[in-house]
């Protein structure tokens, strides 16, 4: 009787028998490779032909315009106090909404344009950009 051979039937096995493993892993490799270009397929259409072009709305510009004297000018036409708050809601019920441009004179008292910019939040309107002419 020798002790330490390998011959001996009670003996356990420390090595992970890899055999199984790659079987499993090759039959897996063949059923995907024979799945995916399946699922690739697709319901062949003959689709109709249009043209169409992407609509490119951009808003329009109010010019409002305030004159040394304080008055109001909506696209360079006179409008009064009480007008302008409806012109506003108007325009802020517009979509997209149209861009407010504010000049103001520069004599005028920052008063005027401080109340056409409150109308203007008022009503609703989101974009207000003052307008200025370059310094000499």
């Amino acid at each position: 009787m020798a002790f330490g051979t390998q011959d001996e039937p009670d003996e356990v096995m420390n090595e992970i028998n890899m055999t199984p493993l790659v079987d499993v892993m090759l039959v897996l490799l063949i059923i995907f490779m024979i799945t995916i270009p399946v699922m690739k397929h697709a319901v062949n259409i003959d689709l109709p032909q249009a043209t169409n072009r992407p609509q490119d709305v951009k808003p329009q510009t109010i010019r409002l315009s305030v004159d040394r004297s304080g008055a109001y000018f909506w696209n360079e036409g006179p409008v009064s106090d009480t007008a302008l708050a409806a012109l506003l809601r108007e325009a802020a019920a517009q979509n997209p909404q149209p861009e407010l441009h504010i000049r103001g004179d520069k004599a005028v008292r920052y008063e005027r344009v401080a109340q056409a910019m409150a109308a203007a939040q008022q009503a609703g309107v989101r974009k207000i950009g003052f307008i200025t002419e370059p310094a000499p």
